[in-house]
């Protein structure tokens, strides 16, 4: 099989593009990398059945097939950067959501849309079911991410039903692991950067919103599950282990060995405060649950991260706070006067 992985030197995309080359496809991978990295897939450069093209999807995307299927992974994911790239945003969720379905209806292809429990907003329900419609603020500080991806459902639903093209959709909750940039923004790198170098660890509220943690390679098993139906979705792919925010910080600050403290700030507006997949879709349409417990992800992720301590050091984690700190918890204050050696912990 032949896929096109839009978004492919990305996070997620990279490791999709290792899983589908290991298992014998070909892959073209196109990024603009705008926030996806080479050294991601560095080591596939070169390879039999591997091809990259710097490109980006939203100015057009007119490669030569036949491809059986393709990926659409395109878009900034965490915060800081769908905020720097707000209108990239908007224009990746739209206009190369468009020329990706246009490539994949050319071509007969199997379409998976990548899209994001963001489309759920703050939910009212929980867990959320893919027949939730959602609470989102259209016009709030996320809206550029969110309502790019509830864009794209519609777009990707609207090519399935007019054009009769073979397109899925999946929701992807939190998911975490090795090749996460340590300035990502997200909960975990931001936790497990901030325990590796000393510094408190930014928790937002009181800690008791939830959230919960997909590891990296169960994700991608859901994908090529996807990619390989004909199911048209929307399906939930994460982990229905739900931590608040206060036990996963202990569960880092624990396996980093790290005695940073933790510093409280208000919460971020249209934070979610509970977010946890129902996943009983993906368990009955393609058979598919997380099997990575989150002690064993954390683990191999501060692992990845602490063999990188240049990266570590000069992590711009949080960005300028909004507000000043509230309170902090009591540990380790004054980080700066940890010597580096010393702050860069083992991992047992």
């Amino acid at each position: 099989m032949r896929v096109l992985v839009t978004g492919g030197s990305g996070f997620i995309g990279s490791h999709l593009c290792d899983a589908l080359v290991a298992r014998g496809d070909d892959v073209a991978c196109v990024d603009n990398l705008c926030t996806g990295r080479l050294e991601n897939i560095g080591h596939l450069i070169g390879r039999p059945g591997f091809a990259f093209t710097e490109a980006d999807v939203s100015a057009g995307l007119d490669l030569p097939g036949p491809f059986d299927a393709v990926a659409h992974l395109a878009s900034p994911a965490s915060p800081p950067a769908y905020l720097r790239l707000a209108l990239e945003t908007l224009a990746v969720g739209s206009k190369g959501t468009e020329n990706a379905l246009r490539l994949a209806h050319r071509e007969g292809a199997r379409f998976v849309l990548a899209s994001t429990s963001e489309v759920y907003g703050d939910p009212a329900v929980h867990p959320q079911q893919e027949d939730y419609w959602g609470n989102v603020n259209p016009i709030g500080p996320r809206s550029v991410y969110d309502e790019a991806k509830r864009f794209a459902e519609a777009l990707t639903s609207a090519w399935r039903r007019s054009r009769g093209l073979n397109a899925g959709i999946i929701r992807i909750f939190n998911t975490y692991g090795p090749r996460m940039s340590a300035s990502d923004g997200r909960i975990v790198t931001n936790f497990i950067t901030q325990a590796l170098t000393g510094r408190p660890l930014t928790m937002y509220g009181d800690g008791s919103q939830t959230r919960s943690f997909c590891y990296v390679d169960d994700l991608v098993e859901g994908i090529l599950l996807m990619l390989d139906s004909n199911e048209p979705g929307p399906v939930n792919l994460g982990n229905p282990e739900e931590f608040t925010v206060a036990d996963f910080a202990r569960l880092v600050l624990e396996i980093t060995g790290s005695r940073s403290a933790v510093e409280r700030r208000p919460l971020p507006a249209d934070d979610p405060t509970r977010r946890c997949p129902d996943i009983s879709r993906a368990r009955r349409l393609l058979g598919w649950q997380p099997r990575t417990p989150a002690r064993q992800g954390v683990l191999r992720t501060a692992g990845w991260l602490r063999a990188r301590p240049g990266e570590l050091d000069g992590a711009d984690i949080a960005g300028p706070a909004p507000y000043p700190p509230l309170a902090a918890e009591p540990g380790i204050a004054a980080p700066e006067a940890v010597p580096q050696a010393a702050r860069l912990r083992s991992i047992a």
